[in-house]
């Protein structure tokens, strides 16, 4: 069975994006800051091997405010693979290339798993994330801890209720130093331990 995974850029202080993040700033104030690391997306060490693992992952999930804001990766955020917007409504027009609206949590993680195959799914976006997280269809987080203080923005865990949840660290990557402390980034990758 194909695993949900949380593939997510994050400030040490808990921010996916910095303040004021909207249609003209996808990122917010400063938030570009989180992503320098993809600079080394092509080297062979770490920042490289996590790219590649998330560019053949074989289906994503997004929620439809990250969808909208990275201008719905024209239809196809990598090599064609089926995409499953998580939407409350939705919207009239049709979607481009293999994007799909669901609006049911359970739903979407089934659609995906059946696409992915024996692969893997991508899962974009802090709502989708905790959306699966609360239905018990996140499998795993893999979080991109970069070195920098936003101090304001949006959170990854701001709206979880307040059960308790375990999560088992499977694997640590981290860069090289470099003169760029925002590449010197911190690849975590946890399990979603099951009550």
């Amino acid at each position: 069975m194909a695993t949900i995974r949380l593939y997510m850029t994050i400030s040490l202080d808990g921010y996916v994006a910095g303040p004021h993040d909207g249609p003209d700033a996808p990122l917010g104030t400063g938030g570009f800051r989180l992503f320098n690391w993809l600079d080394r997306r092509n080297d062979p060490g770490p920042s490289g091997q996590v790219y590649g693992e998330a560019m053949a992952t074989r289906a994503v999930i997004s929620g439809r405010r990250t969808y909208e804001l990275a201008g719905r990766w024209q239809g196809d955020h990598h090599d064609g693979v089926p995409i499953f917007v998580l939407t409350h409504a939705v919207p009239d027009d049709r979607p481009p290339g293999s994007v799909r609206y669901v609006t049911d949590v359970r739903e979407c993680a089934e659609l995906a798993r059946a696409a992915a195959g024996d692969g893997d799914v991508m899962v974009h976006g802090a709502g989708a994330a905790q959306a699966l997280l609360r239905a018990g269809e996140l499998d795993e987080l893999e979080l991109h801890v970069v070195p920098v203080l936003l101090g304001q923005g949006r959170r990854l865990f701001d709206h979880l209720p307040p059960d308790h949840r375990e999560l088992r660290l499977i694997r640590r990557l981290a860069t090289p130093e470099t003169g760029d402390p925002a590449q010197a980034v911190l690849h975590l990758r946890y399990r979603v331990l099951r009550p």
